[in-house]
């Protein structure tokens, strides 16, 4: 029997599309797209922000060097954060999943992006723990994510359901034990959890 629901947020919960942020860049920066791309994947910066490693300030000040960018940490924050437009799951299932089942989200995040779904939306308040993975200085499909989502959880690995959209931490997942299933849709998710006899 299931415990506890684990959900990933970005193109789970959450859908985004970093061209928006690149498209946003390109026009207060001297490099077209490709290069903003090339560039930003050449200096590692994103992933240690990820990992909590680098404090905010810092990577914007540091990524705005590379970039050749002249901005301040507030507008930069504003377009890295322009990414995440409508919600995939609705709000009426999250809260009836959290009267029944211990809820948390689980994600690959940093704490700009996580600042702007604070902003921007009400759902969060209704997870009974949030597993970051700026918090937690770890990153999926890395194991020691999902050992702390399981801690949180407070049941058996086995005992909760976690969807995610990419294949390769869904698989870390199950590994783990956990009951994990590749998010397409909030309807084949429903599905999922029918055929689990996960009620909401």
């Amino acid at each position: 029997m299931h415990k506890a629901i684990i959900f990933d947020l970005g193109k789970v919960i959450v859908p985004f599309d970093f061209m928006r942020g690149y498209q946003a860049l390109e026009q207060r920066c001297p490099h077209p797209i490709p290069e903003i791309r090339r560039r930003i994947a050449a200096c590692g910066l994103v992933e240690r922000l990820e990992k909590g490693l680098i404090d905010p300030h810092d990577f914007v000040a540091q990524l705005s060097a590379a970039l050749d960018l002249r901005i301040d940490y507030d507008a930069f924050s504003q377009i890295w954060g322009s990414i995440f437009t409508g919600q995939l799951i609705p709000d009426q299932m999250l809260a009836s999943l959290a009267e029944r089942y211990r809820l948390l989200l689980l994600s690959n995040t940093n704490q700009i992006h996580f600042q702007t779904i604070r902003e921007k939306y009400a759902f969060l308040d209704l997870f009974h723990d949030l597993v970051l993975s700026f918090e937690v200085h770890a990153m999926k499909p890395e194991p020691e994510i999902f050992h702390a989502a399981i801690a949180r959880a407070g049941c058996r690995p086995e005992e909760c359901f976690y969807t995610d959209d990419i294949e390769a931490f869904v698989v870390a997942a199950r590994q783990q034990g956990i009951d994990a299933v590749q998010f397409e849709s909030a309807a084949q998710i429903e599905r999922e959890m029918n055929a689990r006899g996960i009620a909401w």
